[in-house]
């Protein structure tokens, strides 16, 4: 079934990944991760997001991640699993995913009819992603399904979130842009995340920003000032629209009007969620 023009990507960028992001920026998160002994904020990042694949290394999660610096990385992985085990980290995890959704949506979303509704339809998509070249999607895919509403909600986005996130490096690697040079190019649209989290989150300084800011206006993707060029705005659509490309399938599978019931519904709970605090308020821009 054809869906509209960039429905997929605006429901994405609204709904779903807003959705699974609250966890990462939630103090549950340190709170059940400490608990566990890791208290790193960088370890917690790293682990929470990598358990799904087991107990592996820096390689395998630089690879995956794209965009961390790796000497970053292998400070953290994989020392963090001789302090927890995959499995309770993603039980940690989990955790965390239901205190802060709580906190932030409040009793009546959590037990309402709308996020069970949400939670089917993103479900229902996600019946539509496929495995291979999908390496994240793929170990949360082997993850058992919350039985809870607003966990399997939850959940369906962190696998959506993902089978897209995959695609996209595809699409960098098409386009070629390298780790740092995405992340520049992203934060030059305003829709990324700004120089101050690309050190704290990322582990990037600030010479490597320089010299992929110099990188790019080389190519003409940026000018003089770091703004995007007519050039660079077209290569980040060109970048979006390859990665809306190979991620099509769960929407097409959920069809346009579930794909505008999700958006419209799970679109309600992220703005719920970003109006609770969810994410800081710097978090993303030029600045």
């Amino acid at each position: 079934m054809t869906i509209p023009e960039r429905a997929a990507r605006h429901c994405w960028h609204g709904a779903i990944n807003p959705l699974h992001a609250t966890v990462y920026f939630s103090p549950d998160l340190g709170k059940e991760f400490a608990a566990l002994g890791i208290t790193d904020p960088h370890a917690v990042n790293l682990s929470s997001r990598a358990a799904a694949m087991g107990a592996v290394g820096a390689g395998t999660v630089t690879a995956t991640f794209y965009n961390y610096r790796h000497d970053l990385v292998a400070r953290h992985l994989p020392a963090v699993w001789e302090t927890a085990t995959p499995e309770q980290v993603l039980a940690a995890r989990l955790r965390a995913a239901d205190s802060t959704l709580r906190r932030l949506l409040g009793a009546e979303a959590i037990a309402s009819p709308e996020i069970a509704e949400a939670a089917e339809l993103a479900m229902r998509a996600g019946e539509g992603c496929t495995r291979h070249a999908r390496t994240l999607y793929s170990a949360h895919a082997d993850l058992p399904v919350p039985e809870e509403p607003h966990l399997k909600l939850w959940h369906a986005t962190t696998l959506l979130r993902e089978h897209r996130g995959d695609g996209h490096l595809v699409a960098l690697l098409t386009v070629g842009l390298d780790p740092v040079e995405a992340l520049i190019s992203h934060t030059a649209t305003g829709r990324g995340m700004t120089p101050k989290y690309l050190k704290i989150i990322r582990g990037w300084d600030q010479s490597d920003l320089d010299a992929a800011t110099d990188r790019l206006r080389a190519r003409g993707v940026l000018d003089a000032e770091g703004v995007l060029t007519a050039a660079g705005a077209e290569l980040r659509e060109e970048l979006e629209a390859e990665t809306d490309r190979l991620d099509a399938a769960p929407y097409e599978h959920l069809g346009a009007t579930g794909l505008a019931r999700l958006a419209e519904i799970g679109g309600g709970f992220a703005m719920k969620a970003f109006g609770a605090g969810a994410f800081p308020a710097d978090l993303l821009g030029k600045a």
